[in-house]
Formats: C-alpha cells, sequence, structure tokens
C-alpha cells in the first residue's frame, strides 16, 4: 500500500471505531460531566478503596501558601532580601499567584532592586488587575525611587479606587511631607 492509502485507510478505521462509542441516550450523570472525585466503591489502580484518600478538592493549602506565609513574615521584620527569595520561590510554585508577584515586587523596592520590582508589578497587573493595593504599591516604589510626580499620579489612583483606605491617605501625607522636605 502507498502511503496516502494507508493514511485514508487509518482515518477510515478511526471514524469507524469512535462511531462504536455513543451512548444509549441513558444519562446517569445528570448532564454533568464528572470530575476527578471519586464514586463511592471505586477502587484505586492497586485495588484500594477511595475511603480517606485526599483529592484535589480536599487540599487545605497549595504549595506555594507556606512560602508566602513566611515571606510576609520576614518582611514585617524587615528581612527582605529573606522575604524577596521566599516570594520568588512562592512564584515559582504558582505563577499566576498575583500577592506572591506583589510581595516580591514590594520586597525588591525594599532592597532598590527597581529593575526586578518593575517586571514583577509588571506581572501582577496582569494577574491582579487596577486594584487599589496595585496602585498603592506602585505609587510606594517611586517615592522611594525619587519619582514624586509618578507616586502621586499611581497614590491618586488608589486614592480613587479606596478613598477610606488609611493606608493610601497615609502615602499621601508621606508624598505631601517628601516634596516639602527635599533633601539635596
Amino acid at each position: 500500500m502507498t502511503r496516502p492509502t494507508r493514511l485514508a485507510a487509518a482515518a477510515i478505521l478511526s471514524i469507524m471505531t469512535l462511531a462504536g462509542c455513543q451512548t444509549n441516550g441513558a444519562d446517569t450523570t445528570g448532564g454533568v460531566v464528572r470530575t476527578n472525585e471519586p464514586s463511592k466503591g471505586d477502587v484505586t489502580s492497586f485495588g484500594d478503596a477511595f475511603d480517606g484518600l485526599k483529592t484535589v478538592s480536599d487540599v487545605e493549602y497549595y504549595a506555594s501558601d507556606q512560602a508566602v506565609a513566611e515571606a510576609k513574615n520576614q518582611f514585617r521584620a524587615e528581612n527582605y532580601g529573606n522575604a524577596g527569595a521566599l516570594f520568588f520561590k512562592a512564584t515559582q510554585l504558582a505563577p499566576n499567584d498575583g500577592n506572591a508577584w506583589m510581595g516580591l515586587a514590594a520586597s525588591c523596592d525594599r532592597i532598590h532592586r527597581f529593575d526586578l520590582a518593575d517586571r514583577a508589578y509588571g506581572r501582577a497587573f496582569k494577574l491582579v488587575g487596577a486594584t487599589p493595593e496595585y496602585y498603592n504599591n506602585v505609587g510606594y516604589s517611586y517615592l522611594l525611587r525619587g519619582k514624586l510626580q509618578d507616586a502621586r499620579s499611581n497614590f491618586l489612583k488608589a486614592y480613587e479606587l479606596a478613598p477610606n483606605d488609611p493606608t493610601v491617605a497615609n502615602n499621601l501625607k508621606l508624598l505631601s511631607s517628601s516634596v516639602q522636605n527635599i533633601e539635596r
């Protein structure tokens, strides 16, 4: 047989196989697609019952949660390098964790690695969006860099989204005192 003939024969066999995989119309799941949750009586590939085994929905925490919790403790203790390393670990364990990216950016700000902070803020924005916390943190980053106009712009965006947030209000006061007490 030639190659095109073999391909056509394989396609016909596949179609015939799939045609035999039709249901009898008696849908026992009520139209619900079955998830990975085992039913009573299901057994594992080793013949054990699923009773007592944890499935994905039973997991109480994610792998990145422990790293984020420890990173926050390190950040509060002003160990910004350690906090940054732990937040980085959390971003590797859970790349879609916006809070881990925000923490990484804030840690990078505190050790004056603004190039890394900008990258982390970029990733955080894609995940958390335009939140008051995001604009407040970016504003503080610009304040640390001495870019007061950019800091003010971000603090005002945060204030528009959360006018009663005390952190935003305090940062606006800090900004105004920074403008008045410029050291040269």
